[in-house]
C-alpha cells in the first residue's frame, strides 16, 4: 500500500498535522482579538529599549501609536526599519512581533518602529495604509531627534503587513514626500483576485486559507474582493506600473496560499527594473516562522530576511577604481 508524499518540510510536518484548521469569520475574529490581548508578551533582550510613542495621524484621524525598539549600546545615527504587523488586515498589534523587532534592533544595531494601525472591518481602506504612511512620515521628520539616517530607512512586514508594506512603497513613490530605501516582503498578502481562484485545493494551507482570505479582503476593501476595479493603492498587485519602487526582498513557502501571487509580483518587480531577491521555502506554510519559531527551517528563513535587511541598510562602500601606476 502506497502513501502520498507528505508535502510539508520535515521540520514542519508535526506542526502541520496538529495545527487547527480554522476559517476566520466575524465570531472567530472576536475570539481571536480577545486571545491576542491576553497573549503573554515575550521577554525583550536587556540590550533593547522599548518605548511607545504617539505620532500625528492622518488628517482628521487619531494619533498613531508606534512602538520603538532601540539597541542601548549603539552610538551615533543608525538606519531604521518601519515594521508593519500581519493579521489579514483585521487582527494584530505591534506587541505580537516584540521579539522579532527586538531581534532586528539588537542584531542589526538599528531603530525599529512598529505601527499600531487601525484594523478592518471597523476601519477599512484607506485607514490602515494611511496610518502606516503617517508613521513613515513621522520617522523621516524626526530623523535628527531619533538619531536615524534618512537615506537608510527600510519598510517591512509579514502577511497583511507585507501587503501594507508593498502598498506603502507605492503610495510613498506617488506622493514623493519620503522615499524608503528598501521593502521587506515576508509572505505578503498582495492580491484580492486570489479569492476568486477555483483551482486552489487548499489541502496544504495552514494558518490562512481561502475562506479567511475572502473575509480579510472583504473587510479591508469594504466590498466583495476580486471585482473589476478597486481603489488606487488598496491592492498592491493591481498596480500596473511598478518601476521606480525601492529594491525588495520577498520570501514565501510552497504551501502558502500567497505563493503564486507573491512570485508573480516579484517577477513583475524585476521586469520593471526593481531588484527583488526571492526566497522560496519548500514545504513551508503561512506563518511557519512564527508558529514553529524554534525549527531550523524557521531560523534559516529569518536569517535570510535579516541578511537582506543588513545588506540594504549597511551597503558595502563602493570601491574606487585604482588609477594606473606611473609608467604603466
Amino acid at each position: 500500500m502506497t502513501h502520498a508524499t507528505n508535502p510539508f518540510h520535515p521540520d514542519l510536518q508535526r506542526a502541520a498535522r496538529f495545527f487547527p484548521k480554522v476559517t476566520v469569520n466575524r465570531p472567530v475574529l472576536t475570539v481571536a482579538r480577545f486571545l491576542t490581548r491576553l497573549q503573554r508578551m515575550p521577554r525583550i533582550p536587556e540590550g533593547v529599549a522599548v518605548e511607545d510613542v504617539r505620532v500625528p495621524g492622518p488628517a482628521g484621524a487619531p494619533p498613531v501609536r508606534v512602538r520603538t525598539y532601540r539597541p542601548r549600546t549603539v552610538q551615533g545615527p543608525t538606519p531604521a526599519l518601519l515594521w508593519i504587523h500581519g493579521g489579514g488586515y483585521i487582527l494584530g498589534r505591534p506587541e505580537m512581533d516584540d521579539l522579532l523587532c527586538a531581534e532586528f534592533a539588537h542584531e542589526l544595531g538599528i531603530l525599529v518602529a512598529s505601527v499600531d494601525y487601525r484594523l478592518a472591518p471597523e476601519h477599512p481602506f484607506p485607514a490602515p495604509l494611511e496610518d502606516c504612511y503617517a508613521a513613515l512620515r513621522w520617522l523621516f521628520a524626526q530623523t535628527g531627534a531619533l538619531g536615524v539616517l534618512p537615506e537608510r530607512i527600510a519598510i517591512g512586514g509579514a502577511s497583511a503587513g507585507g501587503g501594507l508594506t508593498a502598498a506603502l512603497a507605492q503610495l510613498a513613490h506617488d506622493r514623493k514626500e519620503v522615499r524608503p530605501a528598501f521593502q521587506l516582503l515576508v509572505y505578503p498578502m498582495l492580491d484580492d483576485r486570489t479569492t476568486r481562484r477555483t483551482d486552489i485545493d487548499g489541502t496544504n494551507h495552514r494558518a490562512w486559507n481561502q475562506g479567511s482570505n475572502v473575509f480579510g479582503w472583504r473587510a479591508y476593501l469594504g466590498r466583495e474582493p476580486g471585482g473589476a476595479e478597486v481603489p488606487t493603492h488598496s491592492v498592491p498587485a493591481r498596480r500596473e506600473e511598478l518601476s521606480g519602487l525601492p529594491p525588495a526582498w520577498l520570501g514565501v513557502g510552497t504551501c502558502d496560499l500567497f505563493h503564486d501571487e507573491d512570485l508573480a509580483y516579484a517577477r513583475r518587480l524585476e521586469a520593471a527594473g526593481v531588484p527583488c531577491d526571492v526566497s522560496v521555502v519548500t514545504g513551508a506554510f503561512h506563518g511557519f516562522d512564527v508558529i514553529t519559531r524554534g525549527a531550523e527551517v524557521a531560523r534559516e528563513f529569518r536569517g535570510f530576511y535579516t541578511t537582506a535587511l543588513r545588506r540594504a541598510l549597511f551597503p558595502a562602500p563602493a570601491v574606487a577604481e585604482r588609477a594606473p601606476s606611473p609608467g604603466a
